[in-house]
């Protein structure tokens, strides 16, 4: 395994993940008195995990295609987006 990638990848999803929707919807469903907290970890956690997966997948499918160079500035490309629609919105 390799632990510099291992550390980065958990480094970044962890940090993009604190104060994001889903975080703070499992904060909802877990404030609630009548729910059983595992329960609501055990769904949290599956969720990601899943997400997680289609995203390799997906990224695995996409480099056989486009250069990791030019997924690079397509990603960085649609974060520039999602941020100026964000801030038009606002």
């Amino acid at each position: 395994m390799d632990l510099k990638i291992f550390f980065t990848v958990f480094s970044v999803v962890f940090v993009a993940e604190l104060g994001d929707k889903t975080q703070l919807a499992t904060l909802l469903f877990a404030a609630d008195k009548e729910v059983n907290k595992l329960v609501v970890f055990i769904g949290a956690s599956l969720a990601l995990i899943l997400a997680s997966a289609i995203g390799v997948l997906a990224g695995s499918l996409i480099s056989q295609y486009i250069s990791e160079r030019n997924l690079n500035y397509l990603a960085g490309a649609g974060f520039l987006v999602i941020g100026l629609w964000t801030l038009i919105k606002a």
